[in-house]
């Protein structure tokens, strides 16, 4: 099971009883297991011959006597195994293996759904869920309802879904799977005669077949707006409707009791995107491509509450006659154009066909498609605020006539819905390098000012010019000036945004992020980018928040003082000001991992926080945190409930955006249920650290004096390895699958950020990816043992005592430890000594693996003391069996993967070699589950 869909490490701790549940649980796991199991290996025989299946067989079961003992006998026996096989038989059995890890995952998460469903009474009660338990704490805390209304009318808490690549799945794979989860899901709910059973069945082994019959891999590259459609996919799986109800939940708990002052909750969960809006590095997300995401969203939305609508009116079936209506709503109903005899008397469904229509004609406005026209033509709805005030006139005259019970179905999840997806569905952040805004504006400058280079004035002089010419109303650009392509883009998606926000309304496009921000001269830059768009007036005005990415070691080190410096700027305070007083800053932790390693880019960010949060303290402007995190630990991954709880107090402060992530995003999201488990997961988080954490920004000064000298001695590990030793990029492009990962087509953004093969211009996200598939996690873990060691070392006095005082104490710590934990049990030191093999230079292949070999032994031994446990995953034996489930099925794929490998390199024509290479690196990652 996906380790996302869990709420912590920690919270799966059992005691006697609850082991005994996760037994049997496990046991209805393996059973799910072995049927999906049983029915892959029927169809591998009968679709590719009993020789495959017995060959696939063979291979599993050498492959666990590998695993388990590292077994140099079982080593020869595998690799006779797959010498003696043609590269035809290889590519069947990686399918064969690859189709298995996928099912494995469908089983694992039906298991999560039963889970979830068990911790409901038999009465039908509401779940102890984590929001539930959040709120009762809150209630023991003297934190009332109307406290708890006060403090989610300023909150947001903000999903942002990206296109950043490590979603293998297509499409049509990932809808055969959902097909599968359906039947098994149908199993476990219904009581089926023994008819229905064996259609079931049926069923079962044709989704099954026809999942074998449809290509794992993509034949073509994505298009950014390839991408916008499969992510608009989970809105229909899952936000559409989850995060109205989840809102509706929360406002029923709040308003329980009898004499409970009765309100309706504001709106606090707002789903983002930047697909479609990341212009870092992907030279195809354009200005167009900008209009095509925003009208690709907008039609998904008004799709969805046309249908509302036309079902909601055929059930507000209520006669005047025989009910009362409101003043408001007899006038709509009287202005509606709908003159059909037979809803002459029923004026609620005459007031939605009025709705109806005036939707129909705002998505003609949108150049959106209908798929059902309207009884009239009518006026165009202004914006979503204009829509949502015709269906509260329907909801109000309902409670006011005593039919409130019908005003809380279909409509009052519309009526949510509105409010939480307008007519935008999600909010898009536009995004950019630092250094092309740089470029933009010194283009610009130059040629308004003859004589000038900005690019030859230093910081100073830069923020002082910056300074002046955002008060000036003269604009930069000149229609008779010729602009480079890339400045002319750049200012045709700044045009674009000013466009939306008059279509779609300003939370269509809201923030604008700024990638390698490193100095305040790179915000002010794009302050005068935004103004030439009129996103920002020259008296000091801004329809758009400016936020700045940190994202290495070194920028993160810098992020409290430039902003201490943004907030002091007249100029620039003027449009916080106009914002609410509230500035957005975005943390990135995949660069600074792949900067730093693990360990120090986990402290920095936690010190970042703590200044940041101290200098916007100072400045009276509320800080929100944008957590740019990956699926993998190695770009900082995990539970999102620990993440959350874990950050310094006022960190959250009831404000947080955080990045959801390729094949994390699916895990996640395309079951309803899990989803709507893991929006609430977010939400109480959030609450439980805005109100019921310590305030304190810091803890302890000898805990953090501590940390600062383990991040300095796990740094210089790190950087010594990956950035110091002498053939290590050599090392890492030939023991990985780095190259091949190029080959696959599951992105529209390039791999690295320059054509070199230095490590510096290595995208995050392969670097981590890669590390997985070779079963390394090196990004997860790699420094933490050699810090230890050396600061065990350096204060005997203190030693080990401490360092399990702090895993205990201190949640950032624990956090750190908990993910380590669950990266290490994933890897396979034997499985990476063979991609080790791939390294042709046997001196550097024995310096470097020999090294990294001794630091994975070091950190799992010191990391067990620490935590007090006797094995890996033991505090989390819902993982550990879940990981066991997988390594009999994972590993062959790796071992295959490497003997393509070798072909591949070896220059082996034929193409089933890359193929089989890109459908391992498929199997491998549906294994993981969370690999970038």
């Amino acid at each position: 099971m996906s380790s996302q869909t869990l709420p912590s490490g920690t919270e799966t701790r059992t005691n006697h009883s609850e082991e005994t549940n996760g037994l049997e649980e496990d046991t209805r796991l393996r059973n799910d297991i072995r049927l999906l199991g049983r029915i892959l290996g029927d169809t591998v025989r009968d679709q590719e011959g009993a020789d495959v299946f017995d060959l696939v067989e063979r291979i599993r079961q050498t492959s666990i006597r590998f695993h388990r003992d590292e077994d140099k006998e079982a080593r020869r026996e595998l690799e006779l195994i797959l010498d003696s096989m043609s590269i035809s038989q290889t590519v069947r059995i990686v399918r064969a293996f690859s189709y298995f890890s996928h099912l494995a995952n469908i089983a694992e998460d039906q298991n999560n759904i039963r889970q979830m469903r068990a911790a409901s009474g038999a009465d039908g009660a509401s779940r102890a869920s984590l929001m539930n338990q959040t709120l009762a704490h809150a209630r023991a805390a003297g934190i009332g309802a109307a406290d708890l209304r006060r403090f989610f009318e300023t909150a947001q808490v903000s999903p942002v879904l990206t296109a950043h690549p490590t979603e293998v799945r297509r499409k049509s794979t990932m809808d055969r799977e959902m097909e599968i989860a359906a039947l098994l899901d149908r199993r476990e709910r219904v009581r089926l005669a023994a008819e229905e059973t064996a259609a079931d069945d049926e069923q079962l082994r044709r989704e099954v077949v026809t999942l074998w019959q449809t290509n794992l891999l993509r034949r073509t590259k994505l298009t950014v707006l390839d991408e916008v459609t499969n992510g608009l996919s989970f809105y229909d799986y899952t936000f559409l409707r989850e995060v109205p109800r989840l809102h509706c939940a929360l406002e029923d708990r709040l308003n329980e009791g009898d004499g409970a002052a009765r309100g309706e909750l504001a709106s606090f969960l707002r789903m983002g995107s930047w697909i479609g809006g990341d212009r870092d590095g992907n030279p195809f997300v354009t200005a167009e491509v900008m209009r095509g995401t925003l009208k690709l969203q907008a039609s998904r939305v008004l799709r969805f509450y046309l249908e509302e609508l036309h079902v909601l009116g055929s059930e507000l079936s209520m006669a005047a006659h025989l009910t009362d209506i409101s003043k408001d709503l007899r006038a709509l109903a009287e202005n509606s154009p709908d003159k059909s005899p037979h809803r002459s008397g029923e004026p609620y469904r005459l007031a939605v066909s009025g709705i109806f229509a005036r939707l129909t004609a705002t998505a003609r406005r949108l150049e959106v498609e209908t798929r059902r026209a309207a009884v009239a033509q009518a006026a165009p709805y202004a914006d979503a605020a204009e829509f949502k005030a015709d269906l509260d006139i329907l909801h109000r005259s309902l409670v006011s006539n005593n039919a409130g019970v019908i005003a809380r179905g279909r409509l009052r999840f519309l009526r949510r819905a509105v409010d939480c997806f307008g007519f935008h569905l999600a909010c898009l952040d536009i995004r950019q390098n630092s250094a092309v805004h740089e470029r933009t504006v010194a283009e610009l400058i130059d040629a308004a000012m003859p004589g000038m280079s900005y690019m030859a004035l230093n910081e100073e002089a830069r923020v002082a010019l910056l300074a002046k010419e955002l008060s000036n109303a003269r604009p930069l650009t000149s229609a008779f000036v010729k602009y480079s392509e890339e400045t002319a883009g750049e200012l045709a998606v700044f045009h674009a945004a000013a466009e939306a926000h008059s279509l779609y309304g300003t939370a269509a496009i809201p923030q604008c992020i700024i990638s390698m921000c490193k100095g305040v001269s790179d915000m002010l830059e794009v302050a005068l980018l935004l103004k030439e768009a009129s996103l920002i007036h020259p008296s000091g005005r801004s329809a758009i928040n400016i936020v700045p990415l940190f994202e290495t070691i070194e920028d993160l080190q810098a992020s409290s003082s430039i902003m201490d410096r943004m907030l002091s700027l007249h100029d620039y305070r003027k449009l916080v000001d106009s914002r609410g007083a509230l500035q957005e800053v975005m943390l990135g932790y995949s660069d600074s991992n792949k900067d730093g390693g693990f360990v120090t880019s986990g402290w920095e960010l936690y010190k970042a926080e703590i200044g940041l949060v101290q200098v916007f303290e100072r400045h009276h402007v509320r800080l929100r945190l944008f957590h740019g995190r990956g699926g993998s630990v190695g770009r900082g991954g995990g539970p999102s409930y620990d993440a959350i709880i874990a950050q310094p107090g006022g960190a959250v402060n009831g404000q947080i955006r955080i990045t959801e992530q390729g094949e994390i995003i699916s895990s996640k999201y395309s079951n309803a249920e899990v989803g709507r488990n893991n929006l609430e997961i977010l939400a109480a988080a959030t609450l439980e650290a805005s109100l019921l954490q310590p305030k304190q920004s810091a803890p302890r000064a000898e805990y953090l004096k501590a940390m600062d000298e383990l991040s300095d001695l796990a740094f210089k590990a790190y950087r010594g390895l990956v950035y110091e030793t002498e053939g290590f990029a050599d090392y890492f492009w030939a023991s990985t699958v780095i190259n091949e990962i190029a080959t696959l087509n599951i992105g529209s953004r390039p791999a690295s950020r320059k054509k070199t093969r230095e490590i510096e211009d290595l995208r995050a996200i392969p670097w981590v990816f890669s590390w997985a598939q070779c079963r390394l996690m090196l990004p997860g873990w790699y420094g933490f043992a050699s810090a230890v060691e050396a600061w065990i070392a350096k204060h005997p006095d203190r030693g080990m005592a401490f360092l399990q005082e702090l895993y205990r104490e201190w949640p950032f710590f624990r956090m750190l430890l908990s993910n380590m934990d669950m990266v290490l049990a994933k890897s396979s030191i034997a499985i990476a000594s063979r991609y080790a093999e791939l390294v042709p230079d046997e001196a550097l292949r024995e310096k470097i693996f020999g090294r990294i070999k001794g630091e994975w032994h070091n950190c799992i031994d010191l990391l067990l003391k620490i935590m007090g446990q006797d094995r890996l995953l033991q505090g989390n034996p819902l993982l550990e069996r879940s990981v066991r489930h997988r390594f009999p099925y994972l590993d062959p794929l790796n071992h295959v993967q490497v003997e393509l490998l070798r072909e591949h390199r070896a220059q082996n024509p034929d193409e089933q070699v890359l193929r089989g290479i890109q459908i391992t690196i498929n199997g491998i990652s549906a294994g993981l589950r969370n690999t970038g």
